[in-house]
């Protein structure tokens, strides 16, 4: 075993057992840390096989932004952790159903989209020039080869930006809060009514004093 294996291995149990503890750990926060360490080992795997821009993006991007927000709105919330293992073993059986089937998938995929990674194994990637860059690379192809499926993804990652919008936007009834639509459709007399009020004459003051005298 060389060098790079044996980081491989120690890589990937690593992950493997973040990932294990993430879905079973009592605390949430206790889960966000694990996926946060998991995601640190996928990264470092990333490298290994000398995809700099995957590892560092997946640094940056899960580690640095993401899953801090998790970690601070896990936090934040107040979440009864009985209430929502009340259920777990009843829906144990399903779980498992559905995992398999997941797996059985996404063996079927990767067997079928590399079935050359496994049939030879001095198959360990190209062998690229000094001045490769991975990064043009990646960006070639999922602009050209694969344009399509990334417009797709896209598009769902909006809809689900606005979906995740519109279920959590509700109006508060303790807040008064004002319709523009109403306020540009209003007009000049449904705000202002002017009324013909008559006039009124008062006595004099000097003619009451000589009526009461």
């Amino acid at each position: 075993m060389d060098f790079v294996s044996g980081f491989f291995y120690f890589f990937s149990a690593v992950l493997l057992f973040a990932g294990f503890r993430v879905i079973t750990a009592r605390n949430p926060v206790h889960a966000v840390l694990y996926l946060m360490l998991a995601f640190s080992q996928a990264a470092a795997l990333w490298l290994l096989l000398k995809a700099e821009f995957l590892g560092i993006a997946l640094v940056l991007v899960y580690l640095g932004a993401v899953m801090v927000l998790f970690l601070f709105v896990v936090m934040m919330l107040d979440i009864n952790v009985d209430a929502l293992r009340a259920g777990f073993w009843k829906h144990l059986p399903l779980a498992l159903v559905l995992g398999a089937l997941v797996s059985v998938e996404l063996i079927a995929v990767l067997w079928a989209g590399f079935p050359t990674a496994t049939a030879s194994p001095s198959v360990t990637g190209a062998m690229h020039a000094a001045d490769h860059r991975n990064t043009y690379e990646l960006g070639r192809l999922l602009y050209s080869e694969y344009l399509y499926p990334i417009q797709a993804a896209a598009v769902i990652l909006l809809v689900a930006m606005i979906a995740a919008i519109a279920l959590t936007l509700r109006g508060r009834k303790d807040t008064k809060t004002v319709d523009p639509g109403v306020q540009v459709r209003v007009k000049a007399a449904d705000r202002l009514q002017v009324l013909n009020v008559p006039a009124t004459r008062t006595a004099a003051p000097q003619a009451a004093k000589e009526e009461q005298a």
